[in-house]
C-alpha cells in the first residue's frame, strides 16, 4: 500500500536543508523543569501568600502564550457547527480502567522538517521575528510510538480510514470512550506550572510536537501554527527535552495548588472535610425501618473522623437533627408544604443548634438519631403517605451552605471538592414542591408530573452550583415517580439507584456514595485534526457556554461543562471523516479541567496519534470489538426511552448487523446469505447480548427499573457499561481456580458452579449434583462469593449478589441472561463454547436433557435469520 503524501503546514516557504556541520545557536541560560516529587506531602511547594492584589484565576495560562485574562472566569469560543449533546443522568460506576496510568517515557528520533515557516522567531520575543533564514535553529520532531491503548481513553478503532464514504457507515461508527480517570497520584506526569498551549487553537504541548530547539518554538499539531515557549523549549539537544513531561508522556496533569481564585480560602484537610447530609424518609414500615437503621448505623461507623455530618427527616414535615445535645436525638421541625424562607432558614443556621457537626464529636449522637426513628403507623398505603422530599432538600442545602456564604470581605472558606446530599427514599414525593399526586388516574397528574419535573431539575442546577451533589438511594416495593426524581440526580450531577430493600447491598453505596472521590467546576475539551468531526457526545455533562472557559483565536474544541468529575464515570464520542484524508496520521486531544478534593486545579491533557489507512481489512483488524459495541450500544440506548423504543431499537440492531455484513463482509458463492467480517468476530455475539438482555430485552418488567439501568448505563466507565452489555462468565473449577467461558446456558453443568456478572447483579449459580454434597457446596459457594466481591469491590453503584440452586425459582434470573446456545448443532457447540468437548458422552447427554425447550433464538440462529453467516470465533 502505497501512502498518500505527507500535507505540508500552512505557512509560506520552506525550510531549507540545515548545515550538518554548524553548531546550533547556543541558548541563553535555561533550567530544566522541575517534576514533582512522587514523596510527600501531595503536592509539594512554598505555602502560597494571599493578598488581593496578587489574586489570578484558575488554570489561565500565561498571556504570553496568546490566552487573553481578562475575566477571573476563563473562555474559549465556541467551535463553529456544534454536535448533538445529549446528557443522560450522571451515575457512578468502576473505574474506566482497573489500573492507574503510569506512561512510560518513549523514544525520540530528530528529523529535518520539510515544511516548517521559513522566519523564526528567536526565544525571548515570543512570537515576533527577529532571525534571517541562515540563522535557524537545528528542528527536533518527536516521531513517538503510536500509543493505542491509555487507561482513561478507548477508541472503536486504532486505525483511521481514509475514505470518508467507508469511513462514515453509520452502522459501525468510530469513536472514542473517555474518562477523567483516577485522583493524582505521585508520579512523574504532575507539572506544576502552567502549560504552553497554542495562540490559535489551544491545543497543549505534547509528545507529537516538532520543536525549533534553538529558539524553543513549537509546532501543534492540531493545527500546525507556530508557537512560542517563552525560551522554555531551548535546548542543545533532544535529550534535554526528555526532562518535559508533556514531551514524553501521553498523560500528564497540570497542577496548581496555590487557589488562585479571588475570595477563596483553602480549607483544612479538605480530602475529608466536605460534608455530608444524610435525607431520610420516615414513612417507613418496620421491616424496612430496621434494615434501614442497621445500614444508617454501620454507615456512620465507616466515616472518617473528619467528615461533617447532617441529619435531615422527612415525611409531612422536615426535621433538622441537631448534634449540640450529647445524649439526646434533637431536632428543628418546619413545614413540608413549601419552600423554607430565607428568613426562617437564617434564624435555623444562625441559632444555637449545630446542623453539621465532624464525626470524632458527634458519633454517639448520630447513633442516637437512628435509634430514635419510629415506623410509620398510620393506616395509609405506601404509594399514598404523604412524603415533602423537595422541602427536605431545600433545607439540606441550606445547612450546607451555612453561615459562612455571609463572612465578611467577601472571603468564603469552602471545603475541597463536592458536598453530598444522600437520600434515603421509600417512596414517591406526594406532598410539597416538586410533588405529585398520590394517584396517576388524577385528572390534572400529567401537567403536575410535567410542573413536578422542571421544579425538581431547577433543584438540582441550583444544588450544582453550589458544588452539592444529590445522590438518590431508593429502596422498597414502592413505586417511585422515577421520572420526576431523575431529574434532581442528574441535574446536580448525583446518581439515583434502585434496591430491593434496605439491607447489605444499600448499606454498601451508602458508604461508597459518601466516600468516592468528586472534584468540581469540571470542563472536557476535545481537539481532533481538521479531517476530523465530532458529531455526538454522550455522557454526564452538557455543552458549555463560551463564558465557561478559556477563548483562542480559531479554537476547534468541543467543550463538555461536567456535571461532576469523578473516576467512575465516562463520556462517549462518536466521530466521522469531514472528508477523504491525505496524512498519514490524525491526532486527538483530551483536556479534562476541575477542582480536585484536595482544592488543586487539574489539566489532565491526554493525546492520542492514530495512523490511517487506505485497506479496509487493516482497518477492520485495528477494530475493538468491545468498545465499538458500547459505542454502538449507547446510541441505541440513548433512542430507546421507554419499552416500545426498545422494541424498535431490536430490529435497528438486526439492521446494523446486516449493513456491516453488506458493507465489510463478503456474498457466499452462489448463496444470498453474506459473511459477517472475520475481523468483527467478537462483535455479533456483544450486540445479540445487548438485544436479548435488560437493557432491551423483557428481563425488566417495571418502567422504573429500565429507566434507572439506562440512565446508569449511559453515563457508565468502559468497564461497567461492558458488563452490562454482556455479561461475564466464570466457572469454578477443582483446586478453586476458575475458568472464563462464552455466556452461554452450555456452562449449567448440574456438578459445577459458576459466577455470572452482568455489571449492576452478580449471580451465583450451584449445580445440583454439587448442592447435595453440603460441605463441598459451602466451600464452593465461600470462594465464588469471595471473587464476586473482589470483582466488585469498588464499583459503584454495588450490585446485588445473589447465589441459588440449579431448578430454584430465582434461578430464571439466571438462565435468561444467558445465551441458549444447547439447540445448535455439536459441532458449533464445540468451536463456540471448547469446554464441552472435556465431557464424556454421558455428561453431554445429562446436559442436554437438563434444558427446558422454548422458542428463543440461539445466536447462530438469529445471526442465520439475518441472511448472515455468523463468523468463526477467534
Amino acid at each position: 500500500m502505497a501512502n498518500a503524501p505527507q500535507r505540508s503546514v500552512n505557512h509560506p516557504g520552506t525550510l531549507p536543508p540545515l548545515e550538518p556541520n554548524r553548531p546550533s545557536p547556543q541558548p541563553l541560560s535555561h533550567t530544566p523543569p522541575v517534576v514533582a516529587s512522587p514523596t510527600p506531602p501531595r503536592y509539594p511547594q512554598a505555602p502560597p501568600t494571599f493578598r488581593p492584589d496578587q489574586m489570578h484565576s484558575p488554570n489561565l495560562v500565561s498571556p504570553s502564550n496568546g490566552i487573553r485574562t481578562g475575566s477571573p472566569v476563563p473562555r474559549m469560543s465556541t467551535p463553529p457547527g456544534p454536535p448533538v449533546f445529549n446528557t443522560p443522568v450522571k451515575p457512578a460506576a468502576v473505574p474506566f480502567r482497573t489500573s492507574p496510568a503510569t506512561p512510560q517515557p518513549m523514544g525520540y528520533s530528530s528529523a529535518t522538517a520539510s515544511s516548517l515557516p521559513v522566519s523564526t522567531p528567536s526565544y525571548y520575543s515570543n512570537g515576533s521575528s527577529t532571525g534571517s533564514q541562515r540563522d535557524l535553529p537545528d528542528v527536533v520532531r518527536m516521531e513517538e510510538p503510536i500509543a493505542a491503548d491509555s487507561p482513561y481513553v478507548l477508541f472503536s478503532a486504532n486505525k483511521v480510514l481514509r475514505q470518508k464514504k467507508l469511513a462514515n457507515v453509520a452502522s459501525l461508527g468510530f469513536g472514542a470512550i473517555v474518562s477523567a480517570g483516577r485522583e493524582i497520584s505521585p508520579g512523574p506526569q504532575i507539572i506544576q506550572r502552567d502549560p504552553h498551549r497554542c495562540l490559535h487553537c489551544g491545543a497543549y504541548s505534547n509528545p507529537y510536537t516538532s520543536i525549533l530547539i534553538g529558539s524553543g518554538q513549537w509546532q501543534c499539531v492540531i493545527c500546525e501554527k507556530m508557537n512560542g515557549s517563552k525560551g522554555e523549549y531551548v535546548a542543545m539537544s533532544k535529550d534535554e527535552l526528555r526532562n518535559y513531561p508533556e514531551l514524553s508522556l501521553p498523560l500528564v496533569d497540570y497542577v496548581q495548588t496555590g487557589n488562585r481564585r479571588p475570595g477563596f480560602v483553602p480549607a483544612s484537610d479538605s480530602r475529608t472535610s466536605a460534608p455530608v447530609v444524610l435525607v431520610i424518609d420516615e414513612c417507613l414500615d418496620e421491616p424496612h425501618l430496621q434494615h434501614l437503621q442497621s445500614s444508617l448505623h454501620a454507615f456512620v461507623d465507616s466515616l472518617p473522623q473528619t467528615t461533617r455530618l447532617g441529619v435531615v427527616v422527612y415525611g409531612r414535615t422536615v426535621s433538622i437533627y441537631d448534634f449540640s445535645e450529647d445524649s439526646v436525638a434533637s431536632a428543628d421541625v418546619i413545614s413540608g408544604a413549601k419552600s423554607p424562607s430565607a428568613e426562617s432558614m437564617k434564624s435555623l443556621i444562625y441559632g444555637t443548634g449545630v446542623y453539621l457537626s465532624p464525626m470524632h464529636a458527634s458519633l454517639k449522637v448520630a447513633h442516637e438519631i437512628f435509634s430514635s426513628l419510629r415506623p410509620y403507623t398510620l393506616n395509609v398505603p405506601e404509594a399514598s403517605r404523604d412524603r415533602c422530599l423537595g422541602t427536605a432538600v431545600e433545607a439540606a442545602l441550606a445547612i450546607i451552605q451555612g453561615p459562612s456564604a455571609e463572612m465578611s470581605g467577601g472571603v468564603v472558606r469552602r471545603a475541597g471538592g463536592n458536598s453530598r446530599i444522600i437520600v434515603c427514599a421509600g417512596g414517591p414525593i406526594t406532598y410539597g414542591p416538586g410533588s405529585v399526586p398520590h394517584s396517576m388516574s388524577h385528572p390534572n397528574y400529567p401537567y403536575m408530573e410535567k410542573t413536578a419535573i422542571k421544579w425538581m431539575e431547577n433543584l438540582g442546577r441550583e444544588a450544582h452550583r453550589h458544588n452539592t451533589v444529590v445522590d438518590i438511594l431508593c429502596a422498597g416495593t414502592c413505586p417511585l415517580r422515577v421520572p420526576v426524581l431523575q431529574p434532581l440526580a442528574k441535574a446536580s450531577g448525583g446518581v439515583l439507584v434502585l434496591h430491593d430493600d434496605f439491607g447489605e447491598a444499600f448499606g454498601v453505596d451508602l458508604q461508597r456514595a459518601a466516600t468516592r472521590a468528586a472534584g468540581s467546576h469540571g470542563l472536557l475539551e476535545v481537539r481532533c485534526s481538521d479531517d476530523i468531526r465530532i458529531t455526538q457526545v454522550i455522557g454526564p455533562g452538557e455543552e458549555a457556554h463560551s463564558e465557561t472557559h478559556e477563548t483562542f483565536k480559531s479554537d476547534p474544541a468541543v467543550c463538555i461543562q461536567m456535571l461532576s468529575v469523578e473516576e467512575t464515570q465516562s463520556f462517549s464520542i462518536s466521530m466521522e471523516n469531514k472528508r477523504d484524508i491525505e496524512s498519514d496520521h490524525v491526532f486527538f486531544q483530551f483536556a479534562f479541567h476541575y477542582s480536585d478534593v484536595y482544592q488543586a486545579d487539574v489539566s489532565r491533557v491526554i493525546t492520542f496519534k492514530l495512523p490511517t489507512v487506505d485497506s479496509v481489512s487493516a482497518y477492520l483488524q485495528s477494530v475493538v470489538d468491545e468498545a465499538a459495541a458500547v459505542l454502538i450500544s449507547k446510541r441505541t440506548l440513548l433512542i430507546a426511552k421507554t419499552q416500545k423504543d426498545a422494541v424498535d431499537m431490536r430490529g435497528t440492531v438486526d439492521e446494523r448487523i446486516k449493513d456491516i455484513a453488506l458493507k465489510f463482509g463478503s456474498q457466499v458463492p452462489k448463496s444470498k446469505l453474506y459473511s459477517f467480517p472475520k475481523e468483527l468476530s467478537s462483535l455479533p455475539e456483544l450486540l445479540f447480548h445487548l438485544r436479548r438482555g435488560p437493557l432491551l430485552g423483557n428481563i425488566i418488567g417495571h418502567e422504573d427499573e429500565r429507566s434507572v439501568l439506562r440512565n446508569l448505563f449511559l453515563n457508565a466507565s468502559f468497564d461497567l457499561s461492558l458488563r452490562m452489555v454482556a455479561p461475564r462468565c466464570l466457572m469454578h473449577q477443582e483446586g478453586g481456580t476458575f475458568e472464563e467461558l462464552p455466556a452461554y446456558d452450555l456452562s449449567m453443568q448440574s456438578d459445577k458452579a459458576v459466577i455470572l456478572d452482568h455489571g449492576t447483579d452478580v449471580f451465583i449459580w450451584l449445580g445440583a449434583e454439587l448442592s447435595a454434597d453440603e460441605v463441598k457446596s459451602a466451600a464452593v459457594l465461600a470462594a465464588c462469593r469471595t471473587l464476586a466481591e473482589e470483582l466488585t469491590e469498588f464499583r459503584f453503584p454495588a450490585p446485588r449478589i445473589l447465589a441459588f440452586k440449579e431448578g430454584s425459582s430465582q434461578a430464571r434470573y439466571f438462565v435468561c441472561r444467558l445465551i441458549p446456545a444447547h439447540k445448535d448443532p455439536p459441532y458449533e457447540q464445540e468451536a463456540r463454547f471448547p469446554q464441552v468437548r472435556r465431557l464424556t458422552a454421558e455428561q453431554r447427554r445429562k446436559l442436554k436433557s437438563s434444558f427446558i425447550e422454548f422458542d428463543e433464538e440461539s445466536f447462530c440462529e438469529w445471526m442465520r435469520s439475518l441472511k448472515v453467516v455468523p463468523p468463526e470465533p477467534r
